[in-house]
């Protein structure tokens, strides 16, 4: 039987794992789909670039046209990344009745729902198992194995680098700046690292769970994102002596006129299985109607990994073309435009910190202004004072339940009193 030929889009760290494991598994494969697969090109900017020993680099090329262009190409793989060029690429590969597989987040994000669109109209699939989680089979579960339920909940670590730097706080008591150095010298941040930190990568991967789980089309610069930056050690050892760990989640919840989703470092409770996923492993918590809650933990990035994930997906649509049921899977996913949750009305716990002068009368200032707001505290800690130090000091509570909105009009009023010594922080508490 004729080999499944396929195209490359780019071969950085992902298409290089994805080169190995197709020549490592090769056999395999082979016996798996029914042909062997083949790489008929592989497009490029750098062709001078050393990439890995498997890949035969006279298949390279930095013109477009000559994968796009070629009718013999049966599967695109793109794991070029970013949305220009991209998605015209991603566009025309599927116009040409070509399935394509990607991890892509970012295009996901941004175009996810159109390029499902596409794919079925075209007949071919589009599969992203890699584009959430690195090697954790997510998408395929929420995809096929939860088919017949109904996905309520969707939460999770899903950055390792953001997990890396505050597994490293905690555990060591690093400042944030000595973390992500770290980081990167372990090749586990890149060297900008702002789009993990500051949490739009989760945002992403978020916005293309939401498409799988809820059916949500939803634009990703609306979810609201906060990353890791204004977390100190001070934090993490507050919130140890309330018995939690800070963890940055990527939230989403299916509710009756909308979705909720939302991107933040959160407080979760010592003893969960969440607060005890450390360094760069990924976890995510699903909960379904019917099924209840289940937890899928593992590498959520590198190259091996990925390619795990992207390489699998390139077996079933190869399976799927020669089997002439091309399109099976994607057909699967219906999305459509849900309302956001606006933060606002998001209602859980928080822990807040406040920096204010030592004097008399500051707790009550505290109290009065979060009461004035409907905020109730429940738990309170304080850091330093001595009475006569001058010195501001910290103090830290943990509220009830309450309004997003109402807590920082609360924190609006503190930090434009007198009392405060500094912005007070929030943090949620995720129960």
């Amino acid at each position: 039987m004729r080999s499944v030929r396929l195209g490359l889009l780019g071969c950085g760290t992902v298409g290089g794992g994805v080169v190995q494991l197709l020549h490592a598994k090769a056999k395999y494969i082979a016996q798996s789909v029914g042909a062997p697969l083949e790489i008929a090109r592989v497009l490029v900017r750098a062709p001078d670039r050393v990439r890995v020993e498997e890949l035969d680099r006279d298949l390279l090329t930095t013109d477009p046209e000559a994968l796009l262009g070629d009718p013999s190409i049966d599967v695109f793989v793109e794991v070029m990344g970013g949305v220009d060029p991209t998605r015209e690429y991603v566009e025309r590969a599927l116009d040409a009745k070509r399935s394509v597989v990607t991890a892509n987040k970012m295009l996901l994000a941004r175009h996810g729902a159109d390029l499902v669109e596409r794919a079925i109209a075209n007949g071919v699939d589009l599969a992203f198992e890699g584009s959430v989680g690195g090697g954790i089979p997510v998408i395929r579960v929420l995809r096929e194995a939860l088919a017949s339920d109904w996905v309520t909940r969707v939460e999770g670590i899903v950055n390792g680098t953001c997990n890396y730097v505050l597994t490293r706080m905690h555990d060591d008591g690093s400042s944030l700046d000595d973390a992500v150095r770290e980081a990167q010298s372990k090749g586990y941040a890149e060297a900008n690292p702002g789009l993990d930190i500051d949490g739009h990568d989760a945002a992403h991967k978020l916005v293309v769970l939401a498409m799988v789980a809820f059916g949500a089309r939803v634009d990703a610069d609306e979810v609201p994102t906060e990353g890791i930056r204004a977390v100190e050690p001070i934090d993490h050892r507050f919130a140890e002596r309330f018995g939690y760990v800070i963890k940055h989640l990527a939230i989403g919840r299916d509710r009756e006129d909308g979705v909720e989703l939302r991107v933040h470092p959160a407080l979760v409770r010592r003893n969960t299985q969440l607060a005890n996923v450390g360094g760069v492993l990924n976890a995510i918590a699903l909960e379904g109607r019917a099924l209840g809650p289940c937890l899928l933990s593992g590498r959520g990035a590198g190259d091996m990994p990925t390619a795990v994930s992207v390489v699998a997906d390139v077996i079933d649509v190869a399976r799927a073309r020669l089997s002439g049921f091309a399109g099976t899977a994607t057909r699967g996913i219906q999305t459509k435009t849900r309302r956001l949750t606006p933060i606002g009305n998001v209602c859980t716990r928080y822990y807040l910190r406040f920096q204010v002068h030592d004097r008399p009368g500051v707790l009550a200032r505290l109290a009065g202004a979060l009461g004035d707001a409907s905020v109730s505290i429940e738990q309170m800690l304080q850091e330093g004072g001595a009475g006569s130090s001058g010195l501001p000091v910290d103090i830290v509570m943990l509220t009830h339940e309450a309004s997003d909105r109402d807590v920082k009009r609360a924190l609006a009023a503190i930090a434009a009193s007198d009392v405060a010594a500094g912005m007070p922080r929030l943090i949620r508490v995720q129960e």
